[in-house]
């Protein structure tokens, strides 16, 4: 028997297999997608790892100097899995938070970079996250270079992209490029192809990404959404019901 499951689920079903039995995660402001997909993975592995930083929780938080703590415990190796997005990401990985069009006059301002540049440089695992899959969003090229994807040969770099969720498909990176690893349930390869502004290699037969498991989606639904609804709590309420009448399987 199949399961119903929102959007969200799936996608936080993703992130947090791809953050697989690491240390410490650390999810920055305004992203619970990720954060639920950092506790998913901590309740999923039942070692108490990964540690999870939500910089916007009380209760999941170690850190009391706010982003100046999280820069330093990244830059001593502290830090396994990150997230990034941007108002435009292109195929070689670059992040933009800046700006579209020209620098000097331009077209679309964004929040800005905040440090992306350097936790993309040292953060083992960044994985990148949008929910608008779009050629306006998904882009040949950045119009303004936030984080790096790739670098020179002779530029130590211990940390960088290794995949883009969206919510249409996900992409795992290798080697300066992206390459199509599934499609999410109810879209196609052909949609990816016309809503994907740069090239991505793609195998010949593209799997679905699988849907959450009934054992996943009763952690996700219980444990984590009480625990998510300290910090989202309208993002809670929406998805999993927390506060209001739950949704039946």
């Amino acid at each position: 028997m199949s399961v119903s499951f929102r959007p969200e689920e799936l996608l936080a079903d993703v992130i947090a297999r791809l953050i697989g039995d690491v240390r410490h995660v650390a999810v920055g402001n305004a992203s619970p997608i990720p954060a639920t997909a950092a506790l998913l993975a901590r309740a999923q592995n039942g070692n108490g790892r990964p540690y999870v930083s939500l910089l916007q929780s009380r209760k999941h938080n170690f850190f009391t100097d706010g982003a100046r703590e999280l820069f330093d415990c990244a830059g001593q190796g502290r830090i396994d899995v990150f997230f990034l997005s941007g108002g435009q990401i292109d195929g070689q990985g670059n992040v933009n938070l800046v700006s579209t069009g020209d620098y000097g006059h331009p077209k679309v301002r964004f929040p800005g970079s905040f440090g992306s540049a350097y936790l993309y440089y040292v953060v083992p695992k960044v994985i990148l996250f949008r929910t608008e899959h779009s050629r306006r969003t998904l882009v040949p090229k950045v119009d303004f270079i936030s984080a790096p994807g790739s670098n020179e040969a002779n530029v130590y770099r211990s940390g960088g992209p290794v995949a883009l969720v969206t919510n249409r498909c996900l992409f795992t990176f290798a080697d300066g490029r992206f390459t199509l690893a599934s499609v999410h349930p109810g879209h196609s390869v052909e949609e990816v192809i016309e809503n994907t502004g740069f090239e991505f290699a793609r195998p010949a037969t593209v799997p679905q990404t699988p849907a959450p498991s009934p054992e996943t989606l009763t952690l996700m639904r219980g444990t984590v959404a009480q625990e998510l609804a300290e910090v989202y709590p309208q993002f809670a309420a929406q998805v999993f019901g927390v506060g209001q009448t739950a949704f039946a399987n």
